[in-house]
């Protein structure tokens, strides 16, 4: 099976836990880090899936990093190849389908729950219809593309997460693992902290973060389990 192209936009924000699963199901992956010089390919040839992290850069900078993004999405999807994209990576998914990243109705950092829809696709996802709380770390969000399905949403952001086809586009973070989480719970940067104290129901503090390990973290990579291997399952055989 040909190896999974994973595209990292910053050297601070690498697969975590999508990592470490894909090790686990000893599926071969390829992980490019933009920031650090290593270049996009031109061509999703030789992959048999692509997933896209996130990044504290907008999706509508003109870097030429996440234009090339945009091309591998569109690549693998006239391909069949399936596509998962976390926060950052599910904003250039819209983007690359014709929808707008925009501000969100409320910036959203830390646990925050998120109301998974009733439909077939969101169950196949995310399981149960209901509220799950899920790792956040946004400023903007995704607006829909056309011919996609909503599947779970917030108070504070109504398009959390949307399928089309066989791809997954995400708002949240479910690639964190502790030791990842534990080093953005420590950001002291001032957007974040202005941010923080100018919307408190919907950015927690670092202790906040912390204290959510144990009850959270377990389930959300029991989601993300469920969520990566629904994902590479719908790759092509070869």
């Amino acid at each position: 099976m040909k190896p999974v192209l994973v595209l990292q936009h910053l050297s601070g924000d690498g697969p975590a836990f999508l990592a470490t699963w894909l090790r686990r199901a000893k599926v071969a992956i390829e992980l490019r880090n933009s920031e650090a010089g290593e270049a996009f390919p031109a061509d999703i040839s030789g992959y048999s899936a692509l997933a896209i992290l996130g990044g504290e850069m907008s999706a509508n900078d003109p870097l030429p990093s996440l234009r090339q993004a945009e091309r591998l999405v569109l690549q693998a999807m006239d391909r069949g190849l399936p596509v998962i994209g976390h926060c950052l990576g599910g904003q250039l998914m819209a983007r690359a389908l014709g929808a707008r990243v925009v501000d969100s109705p409320a910036p959203e950092v830390g646990w925050q729950a998120i109301d998974v829809a009733s439909g077939p696709l969101a169950q196949h996802w995310f399981g149960e219809p209901g509220r799950q709380p899920v790792f956040q770390w946004h400023y903007e969000a995704f607006e829909l593309p056309r011919g996609a399905e909503a599947l779970a949403g917030s108070a504070a952001c109504p398009n959390q997460a949307f399928g089309i086809g066989p791809h997954l586009a995400m708002q949240f973070h479910v690639e964190v693992d502790e030791e990842k989480l534990l080093r953005w719970s420590l950001d002291q940067g001032e957007r974040y902290l202005s941010t923080q104290r100018q919307h408190p129901a919907s950015v927690q503090s670092g202790d906040a973060m912390r204290a959510g390990i144990a009850a959270h973290l377990a389930a959300q990579q029991a989601l993300a389990e469920r969520i990566y291997g629904r994902w590479l399952a719908a790759r092509p055989a070869g």
